[in-house]
């Protein structure tokens, strides 16, 4: 016989980091890595493969210096895009740029002038200093954590306020991450932007990323319904085989091509139209939204048409059973973020031959993978 232990993917990380910081060997928790399997294999090995696990440390505390510098991020000009087919010898107006791909903010010279001028006024630089001075170069890192904080993070979408505090929502499963910080700053700066208390910034101790973690297991295997897509990495990168096997009956669900329109109140218009229709005949929608944002305002537009229905969101994160249980009934209408997706079965209720034909899916917003889609 053999020891099996169960655990999920971000306790067993962190217990490796705990191990590698004890003083004697009888302190660690983890026997070894011989043979791990892994559920849901493509999100973690895949959508979550470079997600860092890290332990961290107290830092010193800058709340200060990251309230004054809060105040100067509104005064500052997002510089627009210049359309590639139109040369200009001009670079265009505008104190720093966004790079929404890789989540990046940089100051343009303008910019840089700017907030030197709003710290010499501050008495935090003097007027012979320049920000980029060796010794000023924390300054740099404190505005720009501001303004990726401003301008690539929001407020019910990548993360929620609650109990005076920010709460990360993990963007592949819609779900909170309490105790879960973001680091360089990062956190302390969205802390500033929201007016909530402000944390020290924390100094790592400890890092691993879950595509090293389980790639230091002697063997490796792993489940899901969604990875012949991803069957190259996960070849090149972890040497795994993707084996198909086929369901023991003919699917019965039926794919309809996207469905595009000009604006979000078209969009939402057609989407509840197709809710009421469904809700009359008394057959169970489940609606998959992208964000809180989303989910809340469809919500909004239902009450309004006096449909009855449930949403399931990291805000109401304490009802996911309820509405996870009442979510294949006859006339059920609920919405909901990622939090219904990968490991969520829906039972259909009630007489199947007679009440409902099948569980009816209208997805107003394309997810970030194709395989989320197929959750």
């Amino acid at each position: 016989a053999a020891d099996i232990t169960y655990a999920t993917n971000n306790e067993l990380g962190f217990d490796y980091l705990r191990d590698n910081l004890v003083f004697n060997d009888y302190m660690r928790v983890q026997r070894g890595h011989a043979f791990a399997i892994v559920d849901e294999v493509d999100s973690i090995l895949i959508d979550e493969a470079r997600t860092p696990l890290i332990i961290s440390g107290q830092g010193e505390d800058q709340t200060d210096i990251y309230l004054r510098l809060n105040a100067v991020i509104p005064k500052l000009k997002r510089q627009e895009q210049m359309d590639e087919q139109v040369e200009s010898e001009e670079e265009p107006e505008g104190d720093f740029t966004v790079d929404e791909k890789s989540k990046a903010v940089y100051l343009t010279d303008a910019g840089h002038q700017k907030v030197e001028a709003f710290l010499v006024e501050k008495g935090i630089l003097s007027e012979d200093e320049s920000l980029y001075d060796a010794k000023n170069i924390r300054l740099v890192h404190y505005v720009n954590a501001l303004l990726r904080a401003h301008h690539l993070y929001q407020r019910n979408v990548d993360y929620l306020v609650q109990n005076n505090e920010v709460v990360i929502v993990d963007e592949f499963t819609g779900r909170t991450m309490p105790g879960r910080r973001w680091g360089d700053g990062l956190h302390q700066a969205i802390e500033a932007k929201e007016g909530v208390p402000i944390r020290s910034e924390s100094q790592t101790l400890a890092s691993i990323t879950f595509q090293n973690y389980f790639r230091m297991y002697d063997k490796l295997a792993g489940m899901t319904g969604t990875a012949d897509t991803e069957a190259y990495e996960f070849q090149q990168i972890y040497g795994l085989e993707v084996v198909v096997i086929p369901p023991n009956r003919p699917m019965a669900r039926k794919d309809y091509p996207d469905l595009v329109y000009l604006t979000l109140k078209e969009k939402y218009n057609a989407i509840i139209e197709d809710i009421r229709d469904c809700y009359q005949r008394q057959q169970p929608v489940l609606v998959g939204t992208a964000s809180i944002d989303s989910s809340e305002y469809l919500s909004r537009e239902l009450k309004k048409e006096k449909i009855p229905h449930s949403v399931l969101n990291a805000k109401q994160h304490a009802r996911e059973a309820r509405v996870i249980a009442d979510a294949g009934r006859p006339g059920a209408v609920t919405i909901a973020t990622n939090m219904a997706g990968r490991g969520t079965d829906i039972v259909l209720g009630g007489n199947l031959d007679e009440e409902i034909a099948a569980l009816k899916d209208p997805t107003p917003e394309k997810i970030e993978s194709v395989r989320k889609d197929w959750e």
